[in-house]
């Protein structure tokens, strides 16, 4: 529940899979922006909303988080696995 809760306060969803992956199956609503983008990319993001992280793993999610987090951004979670976060939401 703690995703759906953070997503209806106005959370972002950012997937840092590559686009192939995202196109197997993503979270609904989500924002595909790859691991290796995520430095360009970023500045697209509001920093006033939560952010999730997610991936296939949890590996590269939680490294995105770090990213954004030591970039400045304030309220941001790593997921982990996208369909982990899929299902939270049903």
């Amino acid at each position: 529940m703690f995703f759906k809760e953070l997503i209806d306060q106005g959370a972002i969803v950012v997937d840092v899979r590559s686009a192939r992956e995202f196109r197997t199956g993503h979270v609904t609503g989500s924002k595909n922006i790859p691991l290796d983008m995520l430095n360009i990319q970023m500045r697209n993001l509001p920093n006033d909303r939560p952010i999730i992280t997610c991936c296939a793993s949890g590996a590269r999610s939680r490294s995105a988080a770090d990213i954004l987090l030591s970039s400045g951004f304030k309220d941001v979670v790593n997921g982990g696995p996208w369909n982990q976060v899929e299902q939270q939401l049903r």
